[in-house]
């Protein structure tokens, strides 16, 4: 499946001009945004035993919160897709193979 990057509502503000920054086209910063969100990806695949609700407590967003907004942005350009199939491509396998394998029991603390 092909990645699908969201586009913002409203565009991202952009750094101010400095003598170390020079502005890009749209097309590049799109790339450059795809990049990187493919490297995050990539990332949290690697960090399988960084849990879902530590990713909520601390960033505000976990796995299932990008693969929500994967396909929001899908549905926006009028890809449907279910919420298994963003699951897999977030997580790099069906979404039950992944809890299987690396989810754990979270402890309660007094």
């Amino acid at each position: 499946m092909a990645l699908i990057l969201a586009e913002r509502s409203s565009p991202a503000p952009r750094p101010t001009a400095s003598a170390s920054f020079r502005p890009v086209e749209e097309s590049t910063r799109t790339e450059l945004e795809a990049a990187a969100f493919r490297r995050l990806l990539e990332h949290l695949r690697e960090r399988a035993d960084v849990q879902n609700i530590d990713l909520m407590e601390l960033a505000g967003f976990c796995r299932n919160c990008l693969s929500r907004w994967y396909a929001e942005a899908a549905a926006e350009r009028g890809i449907e897709l279910s919420k298994e199939q963003s699951r897999e491509i977030v997580y790099g396998m069906p979404y039950e193979e992944f809890v299987k394998r690396h989810q754990t029991e979270r402890a309660v603390t007094p």
